[in-house]
């Protein structure tokens, strides 16, 4: 075990295409030869198992071509600024979600509201989880990027961007067509800490700025032709992506 890494948290789900679960939130390293796309960071608190899971796959820090990041919440930006200016590493994200990243803004659910719902099970120990994890904590990216072009990416793993905006403006789930794997960031995970429910559903309402949006968002992941779901948080996922987004929308009520 390294950085606080077990060999469970580091599953191959396709060739070249790992999951990695760090503290409650989940990272993606797709990696092609000796070069690698990162998907997502964890929390600030994780930037260690970040660059821990990169070695355990023989890839240097500076061998990263890119983050791409699903969308700039403090538990999926953590190590990206790190990464940028130790090996001038590309962070790109959907050009809506690149002032959330400068923290411009921030849409992510305020202590108010957690303190508001410490009752329900499972809020309390993930909340002081987070904190340990570094999750009050500034976590700029002062130098992200938009993507360069529409469509395919020229990254290992040639990403798809999927644009899934309501948990935030801007954020993008990742299809990887070669691999039939699709990385939903937050649009659609397959549980948390503060869900008694396993398999695809939405976060609680709490987590999105626009939950209706999201909602609505899931209409851009229902056609995606993947097998594999690797969600922001939860396990993996094998089946169809269509009949997924279907649950996902059974429990959600919609």
């Amino acid at each position: 075990m390294t950085a606080g890494l077990r060999d469970e948290d580091v599953i191959e789900v396709a060739a070249g295409v790992h999951l990695v679960h760090g503290s409650d939130t989940n990272w993606v390293i797709v990696k092609d030869g000796d070069a690698a796309t990162l998907i997502d960071s964890g929390y600030p608190g994780d930037r260690d198992a970040v660059l821990a899971s990169l070695a355990r796959l023989g890839v240097a820090p500076e061998a990263v071509r890119a983050v791409l990041i699903t969308h700039a919440h403090g538990d999926h930006i953590g190590a990206a600024e790190h990464l940028r200016t130790a090996y001038g590493t590309d962070i790109l994200m959907h050009e809506e979600e690149v002032p959330h990243a400068r923290r411009e803004f921030l849409h992510q659910v305020t202590l108010g509201k957690i303190l508001a719902r410490a009752w329900r099970p499972g809020v309390l120990p993930w909340a002081v989880g987070a904190v340990r994890s570094g999750g009050l904590g500034a976590v700029p990216v002062a130098g992200p990027r938009a993507f360069p072009v529409a469509g395919a990416l020229d990254l290992p793993g040639r990403p798809v961007p999927v644009h899934t905006p309501g948990h935030t403006r801007g954020h993008c789930a990742y299809h990887l067509p070669e691999h039939g794997v699709l990385v939903s960031g937050d649009a659609l995970v397959t549980g948390h800490p503060t869900s008694r429910r396993s398999g695809p559903q939405l976060l609680p309402g709490m987590f999105h700025a626009d939950r209706a949006r999201t909602l609505a968002s899931l209409a851009a992941l229902e056609t995606v032709s993947a097998g594999t779901l690797l969600a922001g948080h939860g396990p993996v996922h094998r089946g169809d992506i269509g009949e997924a987004v279907a649950r996902a929308r059974e429990h959600a009520g919609a």
